[in-house]
């Protein structure tokens, strides 16, 4: 009368295993040189920056702050930023290293 009705084992797919995984291979890869890739190059200039520093540059701090470097230590700079006025900011503060002479042209 009524015929039994069973049910269909699935096809097999060559998919499996690494094809699987590769969107998310994929995604960390595109990550790393998207994002990790240029901050650790920007690290490494910003860290060979703060080596070259040298008395009488003038500098930028993160904070705003345009001064010439009177004095270095190994954590400390002291940056002379007005007549007779000088500040003590961390080496790490400093962002940018201007060209000789900008002081003068502000």
């Amino acid at each position: 009368m009524i015929s039994a009705a069973y049910a269909q084992a699935a096809a097999p797919t060559d998919a499996g295993g690494l094809m699987g995984f590769l969107p998310i291979i994929l995604m960390f890869v595109l990550l790393y040189f998207m994002l990790i890739r240029p901050q650790m190059k920007r690290a490494k200039d910003h860290k060979s920056m703060i080596e070259a520093l040298e008395k009488g540059a003038e500098v930028v701090t993160s904070g705003g702050l345009v001064g010439r470097i009177t004095k270095l230590t190994d954590a400390y700079v002291t940056l002379e930023v007005a007549a007779n006025t000088e500040i003590v900011v961390q080496k790490q503060a400093v962002q940018t290293l201007l060209p000789k002479g900008t002081i003068k042209a502000i």
